[in-house]
């Protein structure tokens, strides 16, 4: 596998935020958003095993492990890496594009798809068929760039009658939406939606790594 980082941290985003975690950051991605805030990485990373995560992981001691990217789901050994941890009694997370079958992860793995807005400039490569396998410990994540990926988000919810069926996560594009923006829209159309703030960028800052 090649990885960028693995640390020790709170969960930033999801339905999760503020659980004690360790992030295990998987190289390369296959989308270009156009808010993309990883984009670091893309390329680089050190080749590991495994074995070699896994010895990470244990050593960081924290039940709750969230793997992401990049996209982890291009790294030939994710599924394997996700059998190992659930095994050993790990909750695991994977946040993901949306772009690729999600099928041959474990049941137990939380899934946590990024639907592509008309402003990400990625909508296209969105995978509709992934919403039938989600279920309610999983999470669909809107990030919104103005009011029109906003609505565009509503109608996508409505038509394909997302509500009740899993997490649904609006996201605030950092500095592109105001969140208190978001949070008016969402609170005066009474929305079935939770507000998707990044708090680790709230804390540590927009541009910090491993953290």
């Amino acid at each position: 596998m090649r990885i960028t980082e693995i640390y020790a941290s709170i969960q930033g985003e999801t339905q999760y935020a503020g659980l004690p975690c360790t992030l295990v950051r998987t190289t390369g991605c296959d989308r270009r958003c156009s808010y993309c805030d990883t984009t670091y990485a893309f390329s680089g990373g050190r080749e590991m095993t495994v074995a070699e995560v896994m010895d990470e992981v244990r050593h960081l001691g924290i039940p709750f492990v969230t793997l992401t990217g990049g996209e982890p789901m291009l790294q030939p050994d994710i599924v394997l890496l996700a059998e190992r941890l659930l095994a050993e009694g790990f909750d695991v997370a994977i946040e993901t594009s949306g772009a690729h079958a999600l099928s041959s992860l474990p049941p137990a793995v939380i899934r946590i798809v990024d639907v592509k807005t008309p402003g990400s400039g990625e909508m296209e490569g969105n995978r509709w068929d992934i919403f039938e396998t989600l279920s309610r410990k999983d999470a669909v994540k809107f990030v919104l760039c103005d009011e029109a990926d906003y609505r565009w988000a509503i109608q996508v919810m409505h038509s394909r009658a997302l509500s009740g069926k899993m997490e649904i996560l609006f996201s605030p594009a950092m500095g592109e939406l105001d969140p208190r923006a978001l949070a008016s829209w969402i609170v005066r159309d009474r929305l079935p939606v939770r507000l998707n703030l990044q708090l680790h960028k709230f804390i540590w800052g927009a541009d910090a790594q491993g953290v």
